[in-house]
C-alpha cells in the first residue's frame, strides 16, 4: 500500500505510525525537499534549510512531532518549533518566514488514538503525488548525516501564534463588533488561538470544547458533533455558532435558531459576498462534486460559475490554483480562500462568515438563505464491482431514468469508493422522501447488476 494517502500520512499512533516511522519520514523528507535551485542556493551560501513543524494536541503528537524534529535536525535542517497550531498556521507559518518546508503532525477529525503528518512545500502548498512518490522510494535509500557545526537546531517559534493572529486580523473586511459567537474548538489545535482571535476582532465569545488534555479531541464535539455548539448558541442567546474540526483547517456553523449552515452555505454567501466586493477572480467558485444542487442554482442566479471537481480538499485546490480562483470548498466544511491561505483554514473562514454578517447587518440566517438546500439522500452499496459503475449498460439506463424523471428539480450522482468495493449513490431533490425514494431504487439495481 502507498504510504501517503489523500491528506498526508495517517494511522494508529504506535500502529503502522510508529516513532520510527515518523523519523525516517522527515529524514526522506529533507532529501527530497532538500534538492532544487532555491535550496541549492541557501546551502551554497552556508545557509541551513529550516522547517517549521506543529502539532495538534493528542497526547501521541508529542513524541511523534519530537521524532520529526529529530529526522529534520540530524539532516541538517533547522527545526523551528511552533507547538500547538492548527494545520492553515502550519501552512502560512512555512511561507511568511520563508521556510524550505513544514510538517503538521495531526489527524484531522480523527478520534485521538490515530495520527497523521502532513508535509507542506514552500509556499505553504501541499505535496504533488508525484513528490509523496519520491519521499517514498526516500524512505529506503541515503540519508543526509551531516555532523559537527552542521547538523539542525531545534528552536521554540515564539511568536508563531502571533504572527497567525495578526495575519488572520489583517484579512477581515469588517470587524465582529457586536456580534455574539459560541466557538466550538473540538479540544484540538484552534483551542488557543481561536477564542483569541475572535475576540481581538471584536466579538462576544463564548467557548466549548476547548480544553484539550491529549485524549479527549474531536470525542462528542467540533464539526462532526454540531448538536453541542447548537445548544450553547439557544442556551446563551448568541448570533452564531462555529465549529471546528481537531486541526481546524475546516469550519462550519449554525445559526441563532441551532440551524445548520454547512460548507456549500458558507461558500454561497462568501462567494457572493467577494463577488460583490470584486474578489472574485474570474466570478468563479470551485467545489466538488458532492456539492448541493442548490449552490449551483444559487450561483447561478448571481453570475458566478461553478467549476466542479472530485471529492477532496486537494483537488479542489489544484483547480483553483490551475485557473487563478479565490474560492473554492467542500461541503464538509473545508474552504479555501487563496487571497490569504493555500489551504482550508477553519478560523480564517469562520471569520469571514461572521464579518459579513457584521459588515451587512444581517442574521447568518439571512445570509445563509442565498440558497435553498436540496435534500440529499447518500447510500452506500457495499460488496460491488466499483470498476464497473461507469461501464455497465444497466446501471447507466438506470441513472439515466431517474435523471429524466427528475429533470432540473433534482439531481443523480454515482461515485465508486477509491478504497473499498463499495459504491455511493447520492440523489437531490425536491423533498427527502422522493430522493430517497430514487436513491433505494438505484441502490438496488447497483447491487444487483454490480455484484461480486
Amino acid at each position: 500500500m502507498a504510504l501517503f494517502g489523500t491528506d498526508g500520512v495517517r494511522g494508529l499512533a504506535n500502529g503502522p505510525l510508529t516513532a520510527e516511522l515518523a523519523l525516517t519520514l522527515a529524514q526522506a523528507t529533507a532529501v527530497v525537499l532538500g534538492q532544487g535551485r532555491i535550496a541549492e542556493a541557501r546551502k551554497a551560501a552556508g545557509k541551513r534549510l529550516t522547517a517549521v513543524v506543529a502539532r495538534d494536541p493528542r497526547v501521541s503528537g508529542e513524541f511523534l512531532s519530537a521524532a520529526v524534529a529529530a529526522g529534520l535536525a540530524s539532516s541538517g535542517v533547522d527545526v523551528l518549533d511552533a507547538g500547538v497550531l492548527p494545520t492553515p498556521a502550519a501552512a502560512f507559518l512555512v511561507s511568511d518566514i520563508d521556510a524550505d518546508f513544514g510538517v503538521m503532525v495531526s489527524a484531522s477529525h480523527n478520534p485521538a488514538p490515530d495520527n497523521g503528518i502532513k508535509i507542506f512545500a514552500r509556499g505553504g502548498v501541499k505535496l504533488p503525488d508525484e513528490v509523496e512518490r519520491r519521499i517514498e522510494e526516500a524512505l529506503a535509500g541515503p540519508k543526509l548525516q551531516p555532523t559537527g557545526a552542521d547538523v539542525g537546531r531545534i528552536r521554540v517559534f515564539a511568536d508563531a501564534e502571533d504572527r497567525y493572529v495578526v495575519h488572520l486580523l489583517g484579512s477581515l473586511p469588517h470587524t465582529l463588533d457586536g456580534l455574539h459567537v459560541v466557538l466550538d474548538c473540538a479540544h484540538g489545535a484552534a483551542s488557543g488561538v481561536s477564542p483569541q482571535t475572535f475576540r481581538d476582532a471584536g466579538a462576544k465569545v463564548t467557548v466549548i470544547g476547548a480544553d484539550p488534555d491529549g485524549l479527549n479531541i474531536n470525542d462528542g464535539v467540533g464539526s462532526t458533533h454540531l448538536d453541542r455548539v447548537a445548544a450553547e448558541v439557544i442556551r446563551t442567546g448568541a448570533d452564531i455558532g462555529i465549529a471546528h474540526d481537531g486541526d481546524a483547517d475546516r469550519c462550519l456553523a449554525v445559526d441563532a435558531d441551532g440551524r445548520v449552515i454547512d460548507g456549500d452555505q458558507i461558500m454561497a454567501i462568501l462567494a457572493v459576498a467577494m463577488k460583490q466586493r470584486g474578489r472574485l477572480p474570474f466570478s468563479t467558485l470551485v467545489a466538488t462534486v458532492m456539492s448541493n444542487l442548490g449552490l449551483h442554482r444559487a450561483m447561478a442566479e448571481h453570475g458566478i460559475t461553478v467549476e466542479q471537481t472530485a471529492v477532496g480538499d486537494r483537488y479542489v485546490l489544484e483547480r483553483m490554483n490551475q485557473g487563478r480562483f479565490g474560492l473554492g470548498g467542500e461541503q464538509s466544511g473545508h474552504v479555501i480562500m487563496s487571497r490569504y491561505a493555500t489551504t482550508g483554514d477553519g478560523l480564517l473562514t469562520g471569520l469571514h462568515l461572521a464579518a459579513e454578517m457584521a459588515r451587512q447587518g444581517k442574521t447568518a440566517a439571512e445570509l445563509a438563505a442565498v440558497m435553498t438546500v436540496y435534500p440529499q439522500v447518500l447510500v452506500n452499496v457495499r460488496g460491488v464491482d466499483r470498476d464497473r459503475v461507469e461501464s455497465d449498460a444497466g446501471v447507466q439506463d438506470a441513472v439515466a431514468s431517474a435523471s429524466a424523471r427528475l429533470g432540473d428539480s433534482g439531481r443523480v450522482l454515482l461515485r465508486a469508493s477509491g478504497t473499498e468495493p463499495l459504491v455511493r449513490v447520492m440523489v437531490e431533490a425536491t423533498t427527502e422522501a422522493e430522493a430517497q425514494a430514487i436513491a433505494d431504487e438505484l441502490a438496488a439495481v447497483v447491487a444487483d447488476r454490480l455484484a461480486l
